[in-house]
């Protein structure tokens, strides 16, 4: 069954009247005993290490992206466009793509080709932004359980998971909540309720939504929201990729640090050293990458814990304004996942798709999906590659200077799109709401 942007509610109450046993999975997904799947999934990913590497898949040129609105809907022809966006938050290992690496003097930023651009009054539309891990706290979701659909959506999810993600996201308790292995999956459901809620009270802004993207797992919603995925497919899908990285998680002492830097900061020396430091206390093939673009001058670490403890115990001597370490184990979207991705990638594969019916932005680079394919082939790679947010905003929102902006609707737990947003473009911030 295929959810539609404007029908989940209708879609998971009829999966609620006709649900047995729990298994509304295709392709034989058994859900009846998720114990005995995560322990194959587990030794699976264990199994493979670090030594199996992502299969590429071919995807055509020539492509299609229709996006949906309550006037009409209409396949536009992508145009082919040289790529020119500025590599303001680049860091060394990536200029040799030069796909952000223009100068800001000699040529102009053009990060707005990258998105669609409908020719009505940008008042008139809104894009849809859906938050990742990290977002969860306890007792997330209760003020919506009184939206219609709402109740039937945890009701589902619950058949799907075999356990209570009501009950774990009103009552915790929080150190569960906060593992990887639920902590997404949760977002995810909560993020499903709150466009309920968002259909219930601004239904034209679900109709006339023309871009939507998400935060990490966030992405795996906006593509259900555009119609991709089946909603039962993307909770699956989502509990698989948590526990493909919490095993991955436990395979390496890793974690993940914040930092803020000056203009005259060399991140790629900073990463260096950290390495440099991790090896000599032993580590081998030390990994430290940035894992978040979110805003400029503040980026997310991610790697081994001895490289986080010397940036963190060094962070004036490496010319860094401010750091913070975050509470979490693991290194997401760094080479540290390349087993979860690859596993996750094969489960991906194996879903019936449909080409997205809006603009989906991904995180990997800013660019909208462009068609099923490019799925299948971009989206396993953001868990070991970074979170490119703060380009992505930019193809979003840049516009030339009078011009309105769409109203953008945070949809899931916590502001943090929102506040990143307002460091990224303040104009863009000021028509901005959360949803929750």
């Amino acid at each position: 069954m295929k959810v539609k942007p404007d029908d989940l509610g209708t879609e998971v109450r009829a999966i609620n009247q006709t649900r047995t046993g729990g298994v509304l999975l295709e392709h034989g997904w058994d859900t009846t005993n998720c114990d005995l799947f995560s322990a194959v999934l587990k030794e699976e990913i264990r199994e493979m290490g670090t030594a199996q590497r992502l299969e590429p898949m071919v995807v055509t040129k020539t492509t299609q992206i229709r996006f949906f609105s309550s006037k009409h809907r209409k396949n536009l022809q992508e145009s082919q466009v040289k790529e020119l966006l500025d590599n303001a938050t680049v860091y060394e290992n990536e200029i040799e793509n030069n796909e952000w690496s223009t100068s800001s003097y000699l040529n102009p930023r053009l990060q707005s080709k990258h998105a669609l651009r409908p020719r009505v009054d940008p008042r008139e539309t809104s894009i849809l932004l859906f938050p990742g891990e990290g977002s969860q706290y306890v007792g997330m979701g209760e003020s919506l359980l009184k939206f219609p659909g709402v109740k039937d959506i945890f009701g589902v999810a619950n058949d799907i998971l075999k356990y209570d993600i009501l009950s774990l996201c009103m009552k915790g308790p929080k150190a569960k909540l906060n593992e990887t292995k639920y902590a997404q999956v949760a977002v995810m459901i909560c993020s499903f309720a709150a466009l309920e809620r968002l259909k219930e009270e601004r239904p034209h802004s679900v109709n006339n939504c023309i871009a939507t993207a998400g935060f990490g797992i966030g992405e795996l919603t906006a593509l259900t929201f555009a119609g991709v995925l089946s909603f039962e497919r993307a909770v699956r899908l989502a509990q698989l990729r948590g526990e493909a990285m919490q095993v991955a998680s436990e395979m390496e002492q890793s974690g993940m640090i914040t930092v803020l830097y000056k203009h005259s900061t060399r991140i790629h020396e900073v990463l260096a050293k950290a390495k440099e430091y991790a090896a000599s206390e032993g580590v081998n093939k030390p990994v430290c990458e940035v894992a978040h673009f979110l805003f400029p001058h503040c980026k997310v670490l991610a790697g081994h814990t001895q490289c986080l403890d010397f940036i963190e115990k060094n962070w004036r001597d490496l010319d860094l304004e401010r750091v913070r370490r975050l509470p979490l184990q693991g290194a997401p979207h760094t080479q540290l996942m390349e087993p979860a991705a690859y596993t996750f990638r094969k489960y991906l594969a194996r879903s019936t798709l449909q080409d997205p019916v809006i603009a989906v932005h991904s995180g990997l680079d800013g660019k909208c999906y462009k068609d099923k394919g490019d799925v299948v082939n971009k989206l396993p790679k953001l868990i070991m590659k970074p979170v490119k947010w703060e380009q992505l905003m930019h193809v979003l929102y840049e516009r030339p200077v009078g011009q309105h902006f769409p109203y953008t609707f945070e949809c899931g737990p916590g502001n943090t799109l929102k506040t990143i947003m307002k460091m990224v473009n303040s104009k863009a911030y000021d028509v901005c709401e959360t949803v929750f």
